[in-house]
């Protein structure tokens, strides 16, 4: 994303995690992702990171996107995306797909057994 003022951009306040990679080091990051949108994120994690740091951030549900820290502020540290995102896609429980669906119904259990009645009865 192009260095716009975007602090009127919707963004959602929330609760996730995301793992980070940041170019030049051997280990990834779990960070909470505070805030998310289509743009970037707020993430917090006691790690030391700095202004500029080129990363690629690995959000549930979604493809890995590379980004910028744009600003850090003690634990607390704003990403700017690359390319934009879904982020309700990252808010969905893990494992939903477009286009996916849960069973309508559940199908009773058909046999079950009594006590005292012997074998199983189907009820």
């Amino acid at each position: 994303m192009q260095s716009v003022e975007t602090r009127n951009v919707g963004r959602d306040s929330l609760f996730l995690f995301a793992e980070l990679e940041f170019e030049g080091r051997a280990d990834s990051v779990r960070v909470k992702v505070r805030n998310l949108s289509a743009g970037g994120m707020m993430a917090e994690a006691p790690i030391s990171t700095a202004r500029g740091e080129r990363l690629t951030i690995k959000l549930r549900n979604l493809d890995a996107v590379k980004g910028t820290v744009a600003w850090v502020q003690g634990d607390r540290f704003g990403v700017s995306f690359d390319t934009e995102i879904d982020p309700r896609v990252a808010r969905a429980p893990v494992g939903s797909a477009e286009g996916a669906s849960s069973p309508r119904f559940t199908r009773p259990i058909a046999a079950v057994p009594k006590h005292g009645d012997g074998p199983l009865r189907v009820v």
